[in-house]
């Protein structure tokens, strides 16, 4: 996006934000710590301006990932509200409309988003794909808006602001979300405190669900492609959460020579029954491009889409489109 059309998409959005009185703020299913951060971040900030505010997640969201169970989601719904059509909807860090499980058709809707392959569903769209995250989009609002960082605000922006650049070392890390970072911390937020909650305290089954992912990797075309999987037995075997499965991808894409590491999960009694996660480690694979061919999206080193095909067919099928991208 050019600066000036991100200039005019960032004065609609506030002139939006600003003259609306009922909002109802939505993200993407399965939300991470990005997506629940800017979530409860923009519930705060619409409220201390007294706006009728209600947040949507749906019922096979819960039970959230542990380290995110502290936050609070006061006013928040589980089924979209009879008056949903008087009110703004705002969705917040979701790419495409289809990765929520609300319908907001006739409504008036808000996108405000950071995925660089954003569909631009919305009757403004404020996409700023250079931002570290949306929480770091929340801030600015927030800073525009004349509005001060609750202790509450400020934790969930920082939980969106670690979560997605990695604690500060991936691509995405620029300059402002360092600034960002400083500002919530005068705010008043405990960086020890917050990095305990989001990655200490790990339940042992989580432990075990890693070791049973480990023991399958395997590496293709002299490991350009790290891959592995976790069945719906291993869940039932160790008493792991789907969410367990969030950071194991990453042991693989640490894997020296490897371009694209993949991490696939069956979820019983789901459909399609199985996700896949990438990540792609230097930038020279396109991983949303690899997910959109399949019904899915994310950012260029880090996506995911859902599939019905089985291990060996996903498993040719990353193969195939690794290989497209680095010419092989």
């Amino acid at each position: 996006m050019s600066v000036q059309a991100a200039t005019t998409s960032r004065q609609r959005m506030l002139a939006e934000l600003r003259s609306g009185d009922q909002f109802l703020l939505v993200t993407h299913e399965n939300p991470d710590g990005d997506a629940l951060g800017s979530l409860v971040a923009m519930h705060g900030v619409l409220t201390t301006l007294g706006k009728d505010v209600l947040m949507f997640l749906s019922p096979q969201d819960f039970p959230l990932p542990y380290e995110y169970r502290f936050f609070r989601f006061d006013d928040l719904v589980t089924a979209p509200p009879p008056d949903l059509l008087a009110r703004t909807v705002v969705f917040l860090d979701c790419g495409n409309i289809d990765r929520s499980p609300i319908d907001p058709a006739g409504a008036n809707v808000l996108n405000l988003d950071h995925h660089h392959d954003n569909t631009r569903f919305g009757s403004v769209n404020h996409v700023v794909d250079d931002a570290s995250c949306t929480a770091e989009i929340v801030w600015d609002m927030m800073g525009a808006l004349g509005v001060p960082a609750t202790r509450e605000i400020a934790d969930a922006l920082y939980v969106g602001l670690v979560t997605d650049t990695g604690r500060f070392m991936y691509e995405n890390t620029g300059r402002t979300a360092h600034l960002m970072a400083a500002d919530l911390i005068d705010q008043g937020v405990d960086v020890e405190r917050t990095y305990r909650r989001l990655y200490e305290g790990m339940p042992l089954a989580k432990l075990d669900l890693l070791g049973r992912a480990l023991t399958r990797v395997a590496r293709y075309d002299d490991g350009a492609l790290t891959f592995t999987h976790v069945t719906a037995e291993d869940f039932r075997a160790t008493g792991a959460e789907e969410s367990y499965t969030e950071g194991i991808v990453d042991y693989l894409r640490s894997v020296e020579g490897t371009k694209v590491a993949v991490l696939v999960r069956e979820r019983e009694g789901s459909t399609p029954v199985r996700k896949a996660s990438l990540r792609s480690t230097d930038g020279t694979v396109d991983v949303s491009a690899i997910a959109r061919s399949q019904g899915g999206g994310g950012h260029r080193r880090a996506a995911g889409f859902s599939t019905d095909m089985d291990i060996d067919d996903i498993v040719a099928f990353l193969r195939g489109a690794v290989a497209d991208q680095l010419g092989l």
